[in-house]
């Protein structure tokens, strides 16, 4: 499939990046007549669904998942583009009392008083929690309280259960009813980078354009404004 003027392209990304590409993807329909349907999900089940055969345009998935991904000849590696990096934070419903995540060890006593700690499954932040439980000795502490939600953790959290919420900031800041207690603390914060590729086998001059338009300089005020940083 080869996009040219006036065709559909297909994006299948993560919700957190859904500010910019909404932004991006209006202001590429006007100009060059492209229609642009987005599938928003989280990084594990696209790749699953790449990987099924499922047909796309673009996607954008952090680097870990884009290097299989092309090595399994599903991807353009010629057309990777680093387009945002999100750190993670910490969500409670907007209006419940405000616990401490200043400092690890603050992080620590709010994870373990918490009556119930939500995670997207098969998120880049959930790979990384359990590694970080063990680390900071609170694992079993808290494994009992672990609340793993299969969508977005607006949809959860909005609703008070769970209490709290473990996940990138840029899902977080977009949403009124939910409030961003604060990032990870800087020693144990970790970064995601969304990369966008092109299909192997929609790689067009169309699609290398929006990949360009999606890594414009320009678009740092969007990302910023939803708790994204530019990639570099």
């Amino acid at each position: 499939m080869t996009a040219t003027h006036g065709t559909e392209l297909k994006v299948m990304s993560p919700i957190a990046i859904k500010p910019l590409l909404t932004k991006v993807g209006k202001e590429f329909s006007q100009s060059t007549g492209n229609k642009i349907v987005f599938v928003w999900s989280e990084s594990g089940g696209i790749k699953s669904d790449i990987e099924k055969g499922v047909q796309f345009d673009i996607v954008i998935l952090t680097p870990n998942f884009v290097d299989d991904l092309i090595k399994q000849g599903k991807l353009d590696g010629a057309t990777r583009t680093p387009i945002a990096r999100s750190g993670i934070g910490v969500a409670i419903r907007k209006g419940m009392p405000k616990p401490d995540v200043s400092t690890t060890d603050a992080f620590k006593r709010t994870l373990i008083n918490a009556k119930s700690i939500g995670f997207v499954e098969r998120s880049s932040s959930s790979r990384y929690l359990p590694d970080l439980f063990d680390r900071l000795g609170i694992a079993e502490a808290i494994k009992s309280k672990l609340k793993p939600l299969p969508g977005p953790v607006h949809e959860f959290l909005a609703k008070g259960d769970p209490e709290i919420a473990i996940t990138q900031i840029a899902a977080v800041l977009p949403f009124d009813d939910l409030e961003l207690v604060g990032p990870l603390p800087s020693d144990i914060q970790r970064y995601t980078t969304f990369v966008g590729v092109a299909s192997s086998a929609s790689s067009s001059d169309t699609v290398r354009t929006l990949l360009k338009a999606l890594a414009s300089p320009s678009n740092a005020p969007v990302l910023r404004s939803v708790g994204l940083d530019p990639p570099n």
